[in-house]
């Protein structure tokens, strides 16, 4: 589990295709702290550490997880800068919401707004994911936990506040990107219980 506080940006230093997808990224964590077998969250896709250097971890990308998620759009690139975040440890500060790293789909960013010092973002989800994003509602995009502003159909907004411009990599983001979205597990929920009503 994980909460879409982003604690490092990686770098993809090289991209294989072995039969699943092996990617190499570049970090600022202490990898001696970092087990084989460890969850790390990359732009918000959970995925399993198989090997660790100096400044740097190996990981596999399923083509399922590559079917669901923005890695399927040739978005990932050697030298991509990305989201990262180790897995919850008990007693750690949930400081944005509770995220399993199972992305969704992919949202488009369709629209970036200048409001002050902050950037009002607009997304178009999937129309089967559009109806689990609620005004106020809780969203993770590209492993980043953000607060839904505002809902139009299958499109939304969030602000980005300069904060989460420079810890993140939203402050290179850029009209036409596609995102890794996860929609919020209480809504997933609340949605099943729903439909199993009716």
């Amino acid at each position: 589990m994980f909460t879409g506080i982003i604690t490092d940006i990686g770098e993809i230093r090289t991209l294989e295709q072995r039969g699943d997808l092996r990617a190499r990224i570049g970090t600022r964590y202490d990898t001696d702290g970092i087990d084989i077998g460890a969850s790390i969250a990359c732009d918000g896709v959970c995925l399993t550490v198989i090997e660790t250097g100096d400044d740097w971890f190996d990981i596999e990308i399923s083509a399922e997880t590559v079917s669901a998620s923005n890695v399927s759009a040739a978005s990932w690139a050697v030298g991509r800068r990305i989201n990262l975040e180790r897995a919850l440890k008990v007693g750690d500060e949930l400081g944005g919401h509770i995220v399993s790293g199972h992305v969704d789909g992919v949202a488009e960013l369709i629209e970036l707004r200048d409001e002050g010092d902050s950037t009002r973002a607009t997304f178009r989800a999937p129309d089967a994911l559009a109806k689990f994003i609620a005004p106020k509602g809780s969203v993770t995009l590209n492993g980043t936990s953000l607060t839904v502003n505002d809902v139009n159909g299958a499109e939304f907004g969030v602000n980005l506040i300069p904060h989460t411009k420079t810890a993140t990599t939203w402050g290179q983001a850029r009209v036409g990107d596609l995102i890794n979205l996860e929609i919020d597990t209480m809504a997933r929920y609340v949605a099943r219980l729903q439909d199993w009503q009716g």
